[in-house]
This record gives structure tokens, sequence and C-alpha cells, in this order.
């Protein structure tokens, strides 16, 4: 006599929330200006305004840049700012640091805005496996938004989740 097999998972009210699901789409790129430097350390100004204005900025159509320093030179905020501003009208988004920086503030952005009031009262897994590199940062940024409104909180899949938080 065989039993039915009934999936508890398929008929609970677990939601699953995978933060790959909101990566952003387009091209990341990294703007190093180490190349734009006297011998690779020291900011000409003259120099650098130079490339700055002599650069094709279009390259850089809806895309997202990490604008960095590959070298150990000290860079003035303003060589930073002056980058930010000629690649505003084409970037979507732009940041100073690594691609990990990047990431991290496009997440802290979708996490910020993101309507979490479906979750309310409900057990929440964050599904933790992903092909895309959301950074570790997302995962705190969202239990932090998620914990004042639902059930429980656990990570990675439905089979074999981690308990993290259970409101009382």
């Amino acid at each position: 006599m065989a039993e039915e097999i009934i999936n508890r998972v398929a008929n609970s009210k677990l939601v699953t929330i995978d933060l790959e699901d909101y990566y952003p789409k387009g091209s990341r790129i990294i703007f190093d200006i180490k190349d734009w430097l006297f011998e690779g350390f020291v900011l000409r100004e003259k120099d650098f305004r130079s490339y700055v204005a002599e650069h094709d900025w279009s390259q850089y159509e809806n895309c997202y840049v990490a604008i960095t320093c590959s070298s150990d030179a000290i860079i003035p905020g303003w060589a930073f700012m002056l980058i930010s501003l000629h690649l505003q009208p084409y970037a979507k988004y732009i940041v100073t640091g690594t691609l990990e920086a990047l990431e991290t503030c496009l997440y802290q952005d979708i996490i910020n805005h993101m309507d979490v009031s479906p979750y309310a009262d409900k057990p929440v897994i964050i599904k933790g496996c992903s092909k895309k590199p959301v950074p570790p940062n997302a995962y705190i940024m969202l239990v932090s938004k998620l914990k004042p409104v639902v059930k429980s909180i656990m990570y990675g899949e439905a089979c074999s989740s981690v308990p993290l938080f259970k409101n009382k």
C-alpha cells in the first residue's frame, strides 16, 4: 500500500527571496586612473585635466562604473569627483572603489527601496548560492530590513535551510 507523497514545502507559507533576481543588468567597469598619473604615482593637475577632457566618455553608456587607482598614489578627492562628473551623463551608477563596493552600493539602493510588506508574518528563506556576484553585505542589509516584519528568517534552500531568526 503506497502512500501519497506530499510536498510540504510547496504547501507551506514559506517564501523564498533570491537576491540574484534583483541583480541589475549591465556591464561593470573598473575605471583605473593609474594610467593618467605621471609614472603611475603623481597626479599633475594640468595633465590630468587634459586626459579627462580628451577621453571618450560615451563608451561608458549604461554601464556601472567603479573609479579606482590601482597604484599606491595618494589621489585628491577632487580627481574622483571630476571623473564622476564626466561619467554622469553616460553611466548608470558610479562609485569610488572596487567592483564589490559597486555591487554593495547597488544592492543597498535596491534593498532600501524594496517593499517588504508582502513578507509580513511569513517564514522567509533567503537563497544563498548564486551565479552572480551578490556581495555578502547585501544579505546583511536584507535581513535587517526583513527582521521587523517577518515571522522567521532562514538561509539556504527549503530542503536544507539554516534558521537565523524567529519572531517571538
